[in-house]
């Protein structure tokens, strides 16, 4: 509710117009005031909230370290005319900070007027400075010039209630806005789900879709999605639990068919607290993963299964990773039908405190070189043994397991002692490897939700590899800078295809929060080699 309130406060708002100014004597560069926009040089911290009244203004990169210790030159600025700068002043009360009485000719305009990852909430205020050459010296500690108005710029005070930026920690870096060149450019897609609430082929889909893979055979995409299928006339929660795993097709990525039904959840909750025989071990099926088996001319998929309960946060499970293959030989036999050949990763003695309750919640298998390896995943982790079955903490985690084959067996490297954190120490789910032109491995990803008390980047994300073993920090795309919002919290990637002059495929899932409802959308991407060959070059270093 309080997130309503601070929305309808803020619409009727407007951007005020900037005046021109000049940098003298200095290397700093500009930023342009916007969601997303890395504000400091030499960091990632940017902006995640932003009030309407400063869009559009163009800010200036400070460095952040040289300000918070005090070793920062002053800043020089031209104006060609009497001006308002605009100064954000972060609310903690140490000396690393710039504190407010030490502006002068200064007025409070935006209470809470930003959110900055990984810094103190923001206060605005406009100081006053005449026509020339002016220096902004207000003495030691971090502040943020956010943009710069006509003197004559009517500023209304108000309180925007933007949250604190310490909530999103760690910061993450945002392509196309921080100090590196993008590795892609969202070049557009559809402006609208492409996969929405009552077109043909979601009869029966309660809650729309969420995870899978979607591949390309010669013309076709074929999509493999969790169907959140639920039953009319009862709760939402229950889309979760009652899922089907569908077969998509399409010539274009927009226009989809649905093909057949691969898998479908029995949806019957446990009837004890741990993993026990008795429960139903497929009561809920997720995250088909179709990978083609050259070796053996036929289509594998990797599906997850989950016990369900109906009272125990998550209520999904003890999760187990099953292989099956296709009963159709060759590469267009991947429509199926297929059959289960068996468990390959399951809860055991070789599990770790965090693979947690839900773990193990998600795979994917990659080839490197003559050996395979496999994303797996844990969620809501035990501190130690001693927290299950029902005391579990908050995570989002991945880790590599080993074989030899597609069809295993599959044995966790270092006995999963330690998930992998280098991508983001807080969430990565559902990762999709493939290569890029130079032979580099990028996984692409959920790069986890701005809701539901979560503070992440709400973005597409995606990490490189040198090796397909050790794995860079996460990278985060903004697509909504080219495509339409229609979306409040994105989640699953299902690809990322190639198109033929470094033009990429993303399908993804997302939500409308005001809609049961979870839709599909669709976006394009362009890779920019020499970038590729750069991140390659640092990634052997």
């Amino acid at each position: 509710m309080l997130f309503i309130v601070c929305i309808q406060a803020t619409a009727q708002s407007t951007a005020w117009k900037p005046a021109s100014f000049e940098i003298v004597k200095s290397n700093y560069k500009t930023f342009k005031t916007t969601q997303y926009a890395h504000v400091f040089s030499g960091s990632k911290h940017n902006i995640v909230r932003l009030a309407p009244e400063l869009q559009g203004l163009m800010g200036i990169e400070l460095p952040l370290d040289k300000y918070k210790n005090g070793t920062n030159t002053p800043l020089q600025l031209k104006f060609k005319e009497p001006v308002q700068v605009l100064i954000g002043v972060f609310q903690e009360n140490n000396s690393e900070y710039l504190q407010a009485d030490k502006l002068q000719n200064a007025k409070l305009i935006l209470e809470n007027g930003l959110t900055i990852t990984g810094l103190p909430s923001v206060n605005v205020y406009a100081v006053s400075f005449p026509k020339g050459t002016q220096t902004i010296n207000f003495g030691k500690g971090l502040f943020a010039v956010l943009g710069v108005v006509k003197a004559l710029e009517k500023l209304e005070p108000r309180n925007a209630n933007f949250p604190d930026g310490k909530l999103w920690n760690p910061t993450f870096i945002v392509e196309g806005y921080s100090d590196e060149k993008p590795l892609f450019e969202i070049i557009g897609g559809e402006n609208k789900p492409v996969i929405d609430e009552g077109m043909s082929g979601t009869e029966g889909i309660q809650g729309g879709f969420e995870g899978g893979r979607v591949v390309k055979v010669g013309d076709t995409y074929h999509m493999f999605p969790t169907e959140r299928a639920g039953e009319k006339g009862v709760d939402y929660y229950y889309d979760r639990v009652k899922t089907k795993i569908g077969h998509w097709t399409s010539k274009d990525a927009i226009h989809w068919k649905r093909e057949s039904t691969i898998y479908q959840a029995s949806g019957t909750y446990a009837v004890t607290e741990d993993d026990n025989p008795m429960n139903d071990r497929r009561a809920a099926i997720w995250s088909y993963m179709p990978v083609f088996n050259e070796k053996a001319n036929k289509w594998y998929g990797y599906y997850l299964a989950y016990t369900v309960s109906k009272t125990i946060e998550p209520n999904h499970s003890f999760g187990r990773i099953w292989r099956c293959e296709s009963t159709v030989e060759g590469i267009n036999g991947i429509g199926g039908p297929y059959k289960d050949m068996g468990i390959i990763m399951e809860p055991g003695l070789d599990s770790q405190p965090w693979e947690g309750r839900q773990g193990v919640a998600s795979f994917f298998p990659y080839q490197v070189g003559d050996k395979y390896f496999g994303f797996y995943s844990g969620a809501y982790p035990f501190n130690s043994w001693a927290d299950y079955p029902k005391k579990s903490g908050k995570g989002w985690f991945v880790a590599l397991a080993e074989s030899k084959s597609l069809e295993g067996p599959w044995l966790r490297m270092n006995k999963g002692l330690e998930p992998i954190k280098t991508m983001h120490p807080l969430f990565v789910e559902n990762p999709i490897v493939s290569q890029l032109p130079n032979g580099m491995y990028i996984a692409i990803f959920d790069g986890g939700p701005d809701g539901w008390g979560h503070h992440l980047p709400n973005m597409i994300a995606y990490s490189l590899s040198a090796d397909g073993i050790n794995w860079a920090e996460a990278h985060y795309l903004p697509i909504e800078t080219k495509v339409d919002k229609w979306w409040d919290i994105m989640r699953t990637p299902l690809c990322l295809i190639p198109e033929g002059n470094d033009v990429y495929t993303i399908v993804y899932n997302a939500i409308d929060l005001k809609r049961r409802f979870h839709p599909t959308g669709m976006v394009k991407v362009k890779l920019n080699k020499d970038v590729m060959e750069s991140k390659l070059k640092e990634l052997k270093k």
